[in-house]
């Protein structure tokens, strides 16, 4: 049985490299989570699941996380990746992670998010108390690679 994670992190980077392969791998490892096997999930965060500000992740784990990412080839251009968690009034209740990326500024992906964690809450007839965002922006350089994300962990 798998368990529920209790903490959470938001994480982000944004790197160039030699392919779009290698530029988002080195967007991990600026966002901190390079060494580590990530497991995309879904968009939830579970009841009373707690907020801190770095996980120390053990090298090769499997990582649940949310992310957005974008990569890019094209010289010049402008790409961002964000994701918009809502944390429930009620700490009973879930919480909610939106992700987005785009090759627009970070100023609009951001404002993409928060209202998509805005909507999730509405089609749940659940209240928030807060929206966090996190996001990086970054111009291609020869390829380009963005990434935001929340980290999903357990108390030790």
């Amino acid at each position: 049985m798998v368990k529920t994670p209790q903490i959470f992190s938001l994480v982000k980077g944004a790197a160039d490299g030699n392919t779009l392969l290698n530029a988002f791998d080195f967007a991990l490892l600026e966002a901190g989570i390079g060494d580590t096997n990530l497991v995309r999930m879904s968009s939830i965060i579970p009841p009373n699941c707690n907020l801190v500000p770095k996980i120390e992740l053990p090298k090769g784990a499997l990582i649940p996380v949310a992310y957005a990412s974008y990569t890019s080839a094209t010289i010049g251009e402008t790409i961002a990746a964000a994701i918009g968690v809502g944390l429930p009034e009620n700490p009973d209740e879930p919480g909610l992670i939106m992700e987005f990326e785009d090759a627009k500024p970070l100023e609009y992906v951001e404002q993409v998010v928060k209202q998509m964690v805005e909507d999730g809450f509405a089609y749940r007839k659940r209240k928030y108390r807060e929206i966090l965002t996190i996001g990086v922006e970054h111009v291609v350089q020869k390829c380009g690679g963005v990434f935001a994300g929340a980290v999903l962990w357990y108390q030790k």
